[in-house]
């Protein structure tokens, strides 16, 4: 099945292997949270337990460094695309709160990004994604 809208996590490729995975968790929540529309219905086994929903498609994870990232985080504002970001000072934070206030304290070209995550037209992700190589 080919969807019309695409999801798309770009990682720092410096990262420690738990961070890469951590920032791939917050990035998928925010778009889950952000656009409903995403996620599917429960899941339910043979036996009747149910599952929590997920996406309704698939999630590409690309790997870039720190200047690429901020490449495609400036594309994906120029084309209107939904845009989460994951910076380095979310690491030392430990709620929510924190999280939104860390992120605050930056000027854009000032942020430190981790990862980053971009939702919206197939086409419009896959031109801001453009040469990034998947995840190894």
């Amino acid at each position: 099945m080919r969807f019309d809208t695409k999801i798309g996590i770009v990682v720092r490729e410096d990262l420690a292997a738990w961070q890469k995975l951590n920032v791939t968790a917050f990035l998928a929540s925010a778009v889950a949270g952000g656009k409903p529309e995403t996620v599917g219905r429960p899941y339910e086994d043979g036996s009747g337990n149910e599952y929590l929903p997920m996406f309704r498609q698939p999630v590409l994870v690309y790997a870039t460094d720190g200047e690429g990232l901020a490449g495609v985080r400036e594309r994906a504002v120029a084309r209107g695309l939904r845009v989460a970001v994951y910076t380095e000072e979310l690491f030392k934070t430990g709620n929510d709160d924190d999280n939104r206030a860390a992120v605050r304290a930056v000027k854009e070209e000032d942020l430190r990004l981790a990862g980053l995550a971009v939702y919206g037209p197939r086409n419009a992700v896959d031109r801001t994604t453009k040469g990034l190589p998947l995840h190894p």
